[in-house]
């Protein structure tokens, strides 16, 4: 098999944005294009915080890879997540649903996300973004003022090609 492995088989990763502390201000995510996948899994992976810094992930849709018009979009549905104090692999997913919207707050809405180590995932289809937006990204909004280091990772999966990882487009390439 010449692609046995995963990574540009099967899925492809790109960065929102890499860890940093999320109470230094505003995380404006990275922008990535839908057109070579069916869809993307948004993962948010944060350390615990400070009681009521609570993150907030926005998902917005994009007409261009910088510039273009920007928008929320509001397809957040469901999302998943590990939590615990201290993550050590032993965690199930907890499953939750919301209306439709462009924002995870407080993720798993029990008013104390901030002091748990957590892990977030929710998916984007291409098919959800408006006509004309073929780019999506995260952002994560000011935590407060206490430390808590944090992170946005994109999988895309249902690759429109196959190719070993380093035959494979960057996620930013139309």
């Amino acid at each position: 098999m010449p692609f046995a492995n995963g990574l540009g088989n099967k899925y492809d990763l790109g960065t929102g944005f890499v860890p940093v502390d999320m109470s230094g201000g505003a995380n404006t995510g990275k922008r990535v294009y839908m057109g070579h996948c069916d869809a993307v899994d948004v993962v948010f992976i944060k350390a615990a915080g400070t009681a009521g810094d609570d993150p907030t992930l926005t998902l917005q849709q994009h007409t261009a890879a910088s510039g273009g018009s920007s928008s929320n979009l509001a397809v957040i549905d469901k999302y998943w997540v590990k939590r615990e104090a201290t993550l050590d692999n032993d965690e199930v997913w907890e499953e939750f649903t919301q209306a439709a919207a462009a924002t995870i707050a407080d993720p798993g809405g029990d008013g104390t996300s901030a002091e748990e180590q957590q892990i977030v995932v929710f998916s984007v289809s291409k098919d959800q973004l408006a006509s004309g937006s073929k780019y999506i990204s995260v952002n994560v909004a000011d935590v407060g003022t206490n430390a808590q280091i944090g992170t946005v990772l994109y999988i895309f999966h249902g690759l429109s090609r196959h190719a070993s990882p380093t035959g494979y487009l960057n996620p930013l390439v139309r």
